[in-house]
């Protein structure tokens, strides 16, 4: 009978261990897991040649540059951190191609995985970003106008934002999707700005984004194939909304030719590419996001190319 006892105690220790061992195991895949998906959903960089269509001002060409440095992305901490610098240049169509007012933004994302299952994601995201313009002349015209020549731009920011996303099971032909989603608030008055915003800057804005993705298996042809096969992402479909909830003079907070901002774009691989879409995009800004350029608001077409942290891997079948 004590033989029997202490068997099932050691028993019952074995399975506890084991169990803490596999709860363990899965903490650290979904670590890992996760920090290709805060790169994967971080935005996308472009080029776009003749820019905005639709702007007040005529460009050569636009261009935004974005990445993410992960500095802390371990699979011992369900927190990450990263830098992420974010350049935007509009090139004019003038004799000297001016740039004029680039966009600067730098900023961190901390973020904090909520559960344990990649396929079902969820997870938070606070940012802190500097946005400025590298002007330092009088952000004012001596008229009272806004000076978007050489004008003077800096703000400060947050935002928070709640991520979450699903992604499909694999089907007959290796194909599958993700539908990606974010909920967002974001707050300037926190920290020093350019005094002339107060003429009219959505300070406070509600964000939502939505991105429809699909991946495939490609290369199946390739005569080095053996028992591995390449996934990559073929397209995307972005859809991003944010609306201005702070008080702006002589605009109530059901004007949403002011107040709104947004756009869907859609970006294609083909086979032959790496990392890198044709990207088409339409939208309206209530409020230019190009730093100075805040009083324009416009609708707008662009075509270029995209990127960013795109899913392109090998893998053996039996993974």
């Amino acid at each position: 009978m004590t033989k029997t006892f202490f068997t099932l105690i050691i028993c019952f220790i074995c399975l506890q261990s084991f169990a803490q061992d596999s709860i363990a195991v899965k903490r650290e895949f979904a670590n890992k897991e996760y920090i290709h998906l805060y790169k994967e959903n971080a935005d996308l960089a472009y080029t776009a040649p003749g820019g905005e269509l639709g702007a007040p001002s005529k460009y050569v060409i636009n261009g935004r540059l974005t990445t993410t440095y992960m500095l802390l992305g371990s699979y011992k901490s369900p927190i990450a951190f990263a830098i992420i610098p974010d350049f935007t240049v509009r090139v004019r169509t003038e004799f000297s191609a001016a740039v004029r007012t680039p966009s600067y933004r730098l900023g961190g994302a901390l973020y904090a995985r909520l559960n344990p299952d990649p396929e079902h994601y969820k997870y938070a995201e606070l940012a802190f970003t500097h946005h400025s313009n590298g002007q330092d002349q009088s952000a004012f015209n001596p008229d009272g106008t806004i000076n978007t020549r050489t004008g003077n731009f800096n703000a400060n920011y947050l935002t928070l934002s709640y991520r979450f996303g699903d992604f499909t099971p694999t089907s007959g032909d290796e194909s599958y999707y993700s539908f990606n989603h974010r909920l967002g608030l974001q707050w300037y008055k926190f920290f020093r700005y350019e005094p002339a915003l107060n003429e009219g800057f959505g300070f406070t804005r509600v964000l939502y984004g939505f991105s429809w993705r699909r991946y495939d298996e490609i290369e199946k042809n390739a005569r080095n194939k053996q028992k591995v096969k390449t996934e990559k992402e073929t397209w995307r479909l972005n859809t991003e909304l944010s609306y201005a909830i702070n008080k702006i003079p002589s605009k109530n907070f059901a004007n949403i030719q002011k107040r709104l901002n947004a756009e869907i774009n859609f970006n294609y691989s083909f086979p032959f590419m790496n990392n890198v879409f044709l990207m088409a995009a339409v939208g309206y800004y209530g409020e230019d996001n190009y730093n100075i350029y805040f009083q324009d608001h416009y609708s707008y077409v662009r075509f270029g190319l995209s990127s960013g942290f795109l899913r392109n891997r090998s893998r053996h079948y039996d993974n």
